[in-house]
């Protein structure tokens, strides 16, 4: 007899792919067909671009930067991985008078095309003002969980992110910014997702992760149904991905399945329940919540969550865990994990 934990489970993640499907999960669905990133031309005003570096053909390199603020930047990168110039912010801290850790924050499904939903929902700036970090937010890749497709899709584009996030980008921006090697990552719903498996198949790079609202288990018929559902909310096509159901690349990403990878790392995972909480009145939600899909959608992270806590448990790994008892899948309570979760990140990096 199947037992009723795994009926929750299967309960909870049907229910996170019906919504996903009816276009109203993670940050509300697209208003039109999303088009492959292309180069931002960046902001009309402010002070001019840096000078553009120079680099062989096929090496990544940082084409220029742009303030935003005297400590806000947007840096253009020439990715050969990606067959684009890509853009990402840097935050950087007060005083950046010796090298320092680095933070990289990845987006959730609907990453925006000019910014990033840590810094416009989350206020990660306001957060991080007085951390001694280099914090890198990625810009773009909706529903691409951050990580290398196998094959370009026609409306989500080229997508090789584990290569430009793991191995194109940080050489550059270490040289640039004065980053000493030592990093954390970090990702909310698909992000979170993204951030485990970009921790596990890349240990060498990180010493940190932290993770919110996501779900983790590619290589389950559940994790897959979950998966695809975020992709096609963008009208992508999931088998560009990963391939078919029997391709070995969804086990190959499945972070329960490889969590020892993570062994020694600092880890931190949070999730609400799915019952309302304090920012789930009128006024103080984001636009998941108010139309009542939040709900569902933490419900179903909660479970996933718990299993990849069950996992960490089994294989005797230290994990700190927040189950929150109340709280939706929305963007208030992703911005108060970022001051809980710092006691367990910065000390890894530090």
């Amino acid at each position: 007899m199947l037992s009723r934990r795994w009926m929750r489970r299967r309960l909870a993640v049907v229910a996170m792919s019906v919504a996903l499907l009816t276009g109203a999960a993670g940050f509300g669905a697209p208003a039109t067909m999303a088009a492959p990133d292309k180069p931002s031309t960046g902001s009309s005003d402010g002070p001019g671009p840096a000078e553009p570096t120079t680099a062989p053909a096929n090496m990544p390199s940082i084409e220029r930067i742009e303030p935003i603020t005297d400590r806000r930047l947007r840096v253009f990168v020439k990715s050969p991985a990606m067959s684009r110039t890509v853009q990402v912010q840097v935050l950087l801290p007060r005083d950046r008078s010796h090298s320092r850790p680095t933070v990289y924050m990845l987006d959730g499904r609907s990453a925006e095309a000019d910014s990033n939903n840590w810094l416009e929902l989350g206020h990660a700036d306001r957060f991080y003002e007085d951390k001694d970090v280099n914090v890198v937010f990625t810009v773009g890749g909706p529903a691409s969980f951050y990580t290398d497709w196998q094959r370009p899709d026609p409306v989500l584009g080229t997508n090789r992110w584990e290569t430009f996030l793991t191995t194109e980008l940080p050489p550059l921006l270490d040289e640039e910014f004065q980053g000493n090697g030592r990093n954390a990552i970090m990702g909310v719903s698909m992000g979170a997702e993204a951030a485990m498996m970009l921790a596990f198949r890349r240990p060498e790079l990180y010493r940190a992760v932290a993770a919110h609202s996501g779900c983790f288990s590619t290589g389950t018929d559940m994790g897959r149904a979950q998966a695809r559902a975020v992709v096609a909310t963008y009208q992508g096509q999931p088998d560009n991905m990963f391939g078919e159901d029997g391709d070995p690349d969804w086990l190959a990403h499945d972070v329960v399945l490889h969590a020892e990878a993570l062994r020694g790392k600092a880890i931190y995972l949070s999730v609400g329940s799915g019952m309302p909480g304090k920012y789930d009145v009128p006024g103080k939600t984001d636009v998941v919540s108010t139309i009542g899909f939040g709900g569902p959608l933490e419900a179903a992270t909660n479970a996933c969550t718990r299993r990849l806590v069950d996992r960490f448990t089994s294989l005797r790994m230290p994990v700190t865990a927040n189950f929150r008892a109340t709280g939706t899948h929305s963007w208030p309570y992703w911005g108060d994990e970022l001051a809980a979760s710092w006691p367990t990140v910065y000390p890894a990096i530090r």
